[in-house]
């Protein structure tokens, strides 16, 4: 079959299609029809070779992608609770396997989402990024009913699906921060925010407002702000670096964390959820019914799957006006 394949780590132009073996289920899994790919930073990382030299992360040649959407295509030995035909969304363990017409995946990461009228290229965007979410704001971030939500990267891939979870968590106020240039599309959101305030007038744009949790996965100088932002007893939850500033946390006050018993977690989901297998069934049904309720809607950017390059250069560049999937 014809898929995106890295040839070596380095900028967009290392993928290229390339003729690979197809792939077939072996017991516990799941062999995928693939109609939709989605793009994300991690994505980018690997390709850049960020991670090259950690455990588990893959090493060119490979066929990049974590998110998929199509119909299941054959089941390996041992695995119900599916059937060919049905559409579903599954999310990779490892980063790779997604840019291609047939994707295996492990019957534990595999959701079927038949029975809810969700589009596939809008499932793929937003289910497995509101799955995630639901983990951490529950699990990391302890959100309580009638917290308080500030979220950083508002239009963001991840931070997009967060507003619309927190919203099911019973949040009593979400609000998000952008970069300038987003604020006119923040202001014709379909996502349900409060407010959206330019992130580089923090805190002045928030007027002294607090909020109980802070939902980061931009880094860099937004992160060095947020303590400030935060209640007492609050919450800085960190999930991501879009900013791609890999400095570390300076700027973060060990003695304010102390005064204000404030609380600084990460949540990395390619770490946790294989430990935490019980959350995933939970999660997932939040995600689903959220989308289906019409909180998770994001703009979406479309490409063939032969463009993936310039997916790829569109986000690093971050002139894309939403999440970005590859139709295959």
């Amino acid at each position: 079959m014809e898929a995106v394949q890295v040839s070596r780590f380095g900028d967009p132009r290392v993928l290229a299609l390339a003729d690979i073996p197809e792939p077939v289920p072996g017991p516990g899994q799941v062999a995928v029809d693939v109609s939709h790919a989605a793009v994300g930073l991690v994505d980018v990382f690997i390709r850049q070779g960020l991670y090259k030299d950690r455990d588990g992360l893959p090493q060119p040649p490979y066929v990049p992608g974590l998110e998929v959407a199509g119909t299941v295509r054959a089941l390996g030995e041992g695995v119900t609770g599916l059937a060919v035909g049905e559409r579903v969304v599954t999310l990779a363990a490892d980063g790779t396997g997604g840019y291609a017409p047939v994707y295996v995946a492990d019957r534990t990461r595999v959701f079927s989402t038949e029975g809810h009228a969700i589009d596939p290229a809008l499932a793929v965007a937003v289910l497995p990024n509101a799955l995630m979410a639901h983990v951490a704001l529950t699990r990391a971030a302890r959100l309580a009913p009638g917290e308080s939500v500030l979220v950083h990267g508002a239009l963001g891939a991840f931070g997009a699906v967060f507003p619309g979870i927190a919203r099911q968590l019973g949040a009593s106020r979400i609000v998000g921060t952008v970069r300038a240039g987003r604020l006119a599309a923040a202001a014709a959101t379909r996502l349900p925010y409060d407010a959206v305030v330019d992130s580089a007038l923090l805190p002045e744009a928030l007027a002294g407002e607090k909020f109980d949790v802070v939902v980061d996965p931009v880094g860099g100088a937004v992160r060095a702000r947020s303590l400030d932002l935060l209640a007492p007893s609050g919450r800085l939850l960190l999930v991501g670096n879009a900013s791609g500033d890999w400095s570390g946390t300076a700027g973060l006050d060990g003695n304010a964390l102390w005064y204000g018993n404030l609380t600084v977690t990460g949540f990395n989901a390619g770490a946790y959820l294989p430990a935490h297998p019980d959350a995933v069934p939970p999660a997932a049904a939040a995600a689903l019914t959220a989308a289906a309720a019409g909180v998770l809607d994001v703009e979406l950017d479309t490409f063939p799957l032969a463009e993936a390059a310039a997916a790829h250069e569109r986000l690093e560049n971050h002139t894309a006006s939403g999440r970005i999937v590859l139709t295959v």
